[in-house]
């Protein structure tokens, strides 16, 4: 059973897709300002980089866009010789772009120029001539019957790229949904073209829009929303885009908040622990780093009823399930290694390398799966499309820096004393107050003789809750 549960009431919008009452994506939308990806605006390439392949182009958003040359390509160039970046956009030229990725951290967004604007059915592409289809439809006849209809509804220059949702779609669905988005280029780009780069030439639709047009399918039972805005939002976008779909949308009208009601307030904080447990008692252990992500599997307390290998096998393939569940949820991207339990036969290695792909087969983002290293990690890799949950939601602690760790009480001591023996080297201090977080000072306190003689200074201990773990502050030096 799949299920949709929106949050709309609030500042921001959020999105939960539960399967099996298990939450498996989680999305989140704050005011306008925050979201780019999708947009198409007409920009000025500030800076060409021949070394690297890349310009950088200003968007207007105060921070230039990065295009590379694979990005300038039109599909099926791909393979063909490359031009150099140089060849093809020049410093000060205005450029029409669209946003594919948002920025992350001190990177800028990466644009493209080949615009597409998505629908139901297809995305349009209104100066790319092409006709692309889902490999996800793999019927042959059914390719060949979509793609024929595509080319009727299509003007010179025009292109689309069939999406896995028109499978059995009617010759006037696809064609409605052709013609639909090419009246809103148009009517985008009559607005913006005369107007002075950098210009957002279209805005992507919001969350909500996109929930209608992308997520609610046949597969899915119902679509819960508690704001009747929302409600209605989706309700009309579905009368033109899906109307069979239109009774799946249910209102939710109980006090209780929406997503409590759910559980997915809890799988949302669970999902940002560092720890996830498996059904059966083993667990994994997630670390993400700027470079990769590393899943490691761990049996925990499940002991099993056999012997050692059964166990080890049944707990990685039950991590398989987790992990590609984590993947979706945590929206990570990237190189993934997985550090599964250690399997001496390698029939064991291929159950568990199946389970996997199986797995996978249901994620809508693009995964690689590159098999097992000499050291029995398995490798793949999943595109980056989007900010991870951990860094949509949460921010540095400033007094880790992100290292996850703060300085123990005992290295603290240490280098409080250090500077205290300095301050007692002037034979004109003769007494000191020291301010630290209260939990410090329930450490400190017991030590505060030993610091007196080694400082030769009358030593005076407080508390500050206003300084962190692994701070304390000089704050009063008595003279003689």
């Amino acid at each position: 059973m799949r299920r949709i549960v929106v949050n709309g009431v609030g500042r921001e919008t959020r999105v939960a897709i539960l399967e099996q009452k298990r939450l498996m994506e989680y999305y989140l939308e704050r005011p306008e300002a925050d979201r780019i990806v999708g947009n198409i605006y007409r920009g000025r390439v500030e800076n060409v980089l021949p070394g690297m392949q890349a310009a950088f182009v200003d968007i207007g958003t105060g921070k230039n866009a990065f295009l590379y040359i694979d990005d300038c390509l039109s599909p099926g160039e791909e393979g063909k010789h490359k031009p150099a970046i140089n060849q093809v956009v020049t410093q000060g030229q205005e450029i029409v772009v669209q946003v594919s990725k948002e920025s992350f951290g001190t990177k800028g967004a990466r644009v493209t120029t080949q615009v597409s604007l998505p629908g139901r059915y297809g995305v349009f592409m209104p100066e790319v001539d092409y006709i692309g289809i889902s490999r996800r439809i793999q019927q042959e006849s059914e390719r060949t019957r979509l793609r024929n209809i595509a080319a009727e509804a299509l003007g010179p220059g025009e292109g689309t790229i069939i999406r896995t949702l028109a499978e059995g779609a009617s010759r006037e669905e696809l064609a409605a949904d052709i013609a639909f988005l090419r009246a809103r280029w148009q009517r985008a780009w009559d607005e913006a073209k005369d107007r002075k780069s950098p210009v957002l030439v279209h805005r992507d639709m919001d969350l909500i829009s996109r929930v209608a047009r992308d997520m609610l399918s046949e597969e899915v039972e119902e679509l819960v929303v508690d704001s009747r805005a929302c409600y209605q939002e989706i309700r009309e976008l579905l009368a033109h885009y899906r109307p069979s779909l239109t009774d799946r949308v249910k209102l939710y009208g109980e006090p209780e908040d929406l997503f409590v009601h759910y559980g997915v307030e809890s799988e949302i904080e669970k999902a940002l622990r560092r720890k996830v447990w498996l059904k059966n008692g083993g667990y994994l252990v997630i670390d993400q780093t700027e470079a990769m992500t590393v899943f490691d599997v761990n049996t925990g307390k499940f002991t099993g009823n056999h012997d050692l290998e059964e166990t080890v096998v049944k707990t990685n393939v039950e991590a398989c399930w987790e992990i590609a569940r984590q993947l979706r949820l945590r929206r990570i991207g990237g190189i993934i290694i997985i550090d599964f339990i250690d399997m001496k036969q390698d029939e064991h290695r291929a159950r568990v390398l199946d389970a996997m792909s199986q797995e996978l087969r249901k994620d809508r983002t693009k995964t690689h799966l590159l098999g097992f290293t000499k050291l029995g990690l398995l490798e793949m890799t999943r595109k980056k499309e989007h900010q991870t949950l951990s860094d949509t939601l949460l921010r540095l602690c400033p007094s880790c820096d992100g290292r996850g760790r703060i300085l123990s009480e005992e290295t603290l001591l240490g280098a409080l004393e250090r500077e205290l023996i300095a301050h007692g080297r002037d034979d004109r201090n003769e007494s000191v107050t020291v301010e630290v977080h209260p939990h410090v000072l329930a450490f400190l306190a017991p030590h505060r003789d030993e610091l007196a003689r080694a400082s030769g200074l009358d030593v005076r201990c407080c508390p500050n809750e206003l300084l962190d773990q692994q701070s304390y502050r000089i704050t009063q030096l008595g003279r003689k």
